[in-house]
Protein backbone atom coordinates (compact mmCIF):
# COMPACT_ATOMS: atom_id res chain seq x y z
CA UNK A 1 0.00 0.00 0.00
CA UNK A 2 1.54 3.24 -0.96
CA UNK A 3 1.83 6.01 1.81
CA UNK A 4 0.32 9.09 1.05
CA UNK A 5 2.85 12.39 1.19
CA UNK A 6 1.97 15.35 3.53
CA UNK A 7 1.51 18.14 1.64
CA UNK A 8 1.48 22.17 2.58
CA UNK A 9 -1.79 23.12 2.84
CA UNK A 10 -3.80 25.69 5.37
CA UNK A 11 -3.63 24.32 8.84
CA UNK A 12 0.00 22.60 8.68
CA UNK A 13 3.20 23.55 10.46
CA UNK A 14 5.93 23.90 7.98
CA UNK A 15 9.40 23.77 8.67
CA UNK A 16 11.82 24.92 6.57
CA UNK A 17 15.28 26.52 5.37
CA UNK A 18 15.31 29.27 3.39
CA UNK A 19 17.92 31.75 2.13
CA UNK A 20 16.91 35.20 0.34
CA UNK A 21 18.77 37.03 -1.86
CA UNK A 22 18.34 40.92 -3.67
CA UNK A 23 16.65 39.73 -6.82
CA UNK A 24 17.90 42.63 -8.97
CA UNK A 25 21.78 42.40 -7.65
CA UNK A 26 21.77 38.54 -6.60
CA UNK A 27 22.78 39.39 -2.70
CA UNK A 28 21.98 37.25 -0.07
CA UNK A 29 20.04 39.23 2.52
CA UNK A 30 19.53 36.20 4.80
CA UNK A 31 20.25 32.72 5.46
CA UNK A 32 18.20 30.55 7.76
CA UNK A 33 21.56 27.79 8.22
CA UNK A 34 23.39 30.67 9.60
CA UNK A 35 20.79 30.76 12.70
CA UNK A 36 21.35 26.67 12.63
CA UNK A 37 17.78 26.47 13.22
CA UNK A 38 15.08 26.47 10.74
CA UNK A 39 12.15 28.98 10.78
CA UNK A 40 8.47 27.01 11.39
CA UNK A 41 5.70 29.00 10.22
CA UNK A 42 1.57 28.11 9.92
CA UNK A 43 0.11 28.00 6.96
CA UNK A 44 -2.71 29.79 5.58
CA UNK A 45 -2.51 32.22 8.81
CA UNK A 46 -0.23 35.10 6.99
CA UNK A 47 2.54 34.39 9.10
CA UNK A 48 4.90 34.39 5.97
CA UNK A 49 4.34 36.85 3.20
CA UNK A 50 1.87 35.79 0.62
CA UNK A 51 3.93 35.08 -2.46
CA UNK A 52 5.92 32.84 -1.05
CA UNK A 53 3.00 31.26 0.80
CA UNK A 54 1.46 30.52 -2.22
CA UNK A 55 4.31 29.14 -3.83
CA UNK A 56 4.77 26.38 -1.22
CA UNK A 57 0.78 25.71 -1.25
CA UNK A 58 1.09 21.53 -2.37
CA UNK A 59 4.79 21.96 -1.86
CA UNK A 60 6.31 17.93 0.20
CA UNK A 61 8.95 17.62 1.94
CA UNK A 62 12.51 17.32 0.60
CA UNK A 63 11.14 20.14 -2.20
CA UNK A 64 13.31 22.88 -2.87
CA UNK A 65 11.14 26.01 -4.36
CA UNK A 66 13.29 28.79 -5.80
CA UNK A 67 10.81 31.84 -6.26
CA UNK A 68 11.13 35.48 -7.53
CA UNK A 69 8.78 37.81 -6.03
CA UNK A 70 7.47 41.25 -7.34
CA UNK A 71 7.84 44.07 -4.72
CA UNK A 72 3.63 43.58 -4.31
CA UNK A 73 4.17 39.77 -3.65
CA UNK A 74 6.76 40.62 -1.41
CA UNK A 75 6.62 43.73 1.11
CA UNK A 76 5.08 46.17 -0.72
CA UNK A 77 6.18 48.89 -2.75
CA UNK A 78 7.90 51.63 -1.27
CA UNK A 79 5.31 54.51 0.23
CA UNK A 80 7.15 57.77 0.21
CA UNK A 81 4.75 58.79 2.84
CA UNK A 82 5.80 56.40 5.47
CA UNK A 83 8.04 58.84 7.46
CA UNK A 84 7.10 59.85 10.78
CA UNK A 85 8.71 61.90 13.64
CA UNK A 86 8.12 60.14 17.27
CA UNK A 87 8.53 60.52 20.92
CA UNK A 88 12.29 58.96 21.60
CA UNK A 89 10.48 57.44 24.79
CA UNK A 90 8.83 54.62 22.18
CA UNK A 91 12.10 53.80 21.27
CA UNK A 92 13.84 53.27 25.13
CA UNK A 93 13.72 49.72 24.59
CA UNK A 94 15.96 50.00 21.43
CA UNK A 95 19.23 51.17 23.02
CA UNK A 96 21.74 53.39 21.43
CA UNK A 97 19.77 55.14 18.25
CA UNK A 98 21.93 55.53 14.99
CA UNK A 99 20.85 56.39 11.79
CA UNK A 100 20.04 53.32 9.41
CA UNK A 101 19.50 51.32 12.71
CA UNK A 102 16.26 48.77 12.32
CA UNK A 103 14.28 49.00 15.60
CA UNK A 104 10.76 47.34 15.78
CA UNK A 105 7.82 48.54 18.25
CA UNK A 106 4.56 47.16 18.71
CA UNK A 107 1.86 48.55 17.44
CA UNK A 108 -2.21 47.97 17.02
CA UNK A 109 -1.41 45.82 14.28
CA UNK A 110 1.36 43.83 15.70
CA UNK A 111 5.07 44.42 15.82
CA UNK A 112 6.42 46.38 13.38
CA UNK A 113 9.84 47.40 11.94
CA UNK A 114 10.94 50.95 11.50
CA UNK A 115 14.41 52.55 10.33
CA UNK A 116 15.84 55.29 11.77
CA UNK A 117 16.94 58.17 10.10
CA UNK A 118 17.51 61.05 12.30
CA UNK A 119 17.49 61.35 16.06
CA UNK A 120 17.05 64.29 18.08
CA UNK A 121 17.34 65.16 21.97
CA UNK A 122 13.37 64.62 22.10
CA UNK A 123 11.91 63.02 18.63
CA UNK A 124 13.30 60.45 16.53
CA UNK A 125 12.45 60.51 12.40
CA UNK A 126 11.33 56.89 11.13
CA UNK A 127 10.88 55.19 8.04
CA UNK A 128 7.81 53.00 8.64
CA UNK A 129 8.37 50.76 5.19
CA UNK A 130 9.56 47.66 6.25
CA UNK A 131 13.03 47.15 5.08
CA UNK A 132 12.72 45.33 2.37
CA UNK A 133 9.79 47.42 0.58
CA UNK A 134 10.08 47.96 -2.83
CA UNK A 135 12.39 45.28 -3.57
CA UNK A 136 12.02 41.87 -5.65
CA UNK A 137 13.12 39.54 -3.67
CA UNK A 138 14.43 35.73 -4.43
CA UNK A 139 13.79 32.77 -2.36
CA UNK A 140 15.29 29.16 -2.21
CA UNK A 141 13.45 27.00 -0.04
CA UNK A 142 13.65 23.82 1.37
CA UNK A 143 10.83 21.75 3.05
CA UNK A 144 12.32 19.93 6.10
CA UNK A 145 9.22 18.82 7.75
CA UNK A 146 4.98 19.12 7.54
CA UNK A 147 2.65 18.33 10.56
CA UNK A 148 -0.40 19.21 11.21
CA UNK A 149 -1.59 22.36 13.42
CA UNK A 150 -2.45 22.12 17.81
CA UNK A 151 -5.77 23.26 18.01
CA UNK A 152 -3.64 25.64 20.50
CA UNK A 153 -1.34 26.59 17.42
CA UNK A 154 -4.53 27.01 15.37
CA UNK A 155 -6.17 29.46 18.21
CA UNK A 156 -2.65 31.72 18.52
CA UNK A 157 -2.30 31.69 14.59
CA UNK A 158 1.32 30.58 14.45
CA UNK A 159 3.54 27.73 14.75
CA UNK A 160 4.90 27.06 18.12
CA UNK A 161 7.47 25.11 19.32
CA UNK A 162 11.44 24.67 17.59
CA UNK A 163 11.81 27.32 14.98
CA UNK A 164 8.32 28.42 15.62
CA UNK A 165 6.77 31.02 18.30
CA UNK A 166 7.89 30.78 21.81
CA UNK A 167 5.65 31.87 24.78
Amino acid sequence: METSTMTIEDGKVVTLHYSLFNADDGSEIENSRETGEPMAYLHGYNNIIKGLENALTGKAVGDEVDVTLSPEEGYGEYDNTLFQRISRKYLKHAGKLTPGKVVTVSTDEGPRMLTVLKVGLKTVDVDANHPLAGQSLRFVVQITDIRDASDEEKAHKHAHGVGGHQH
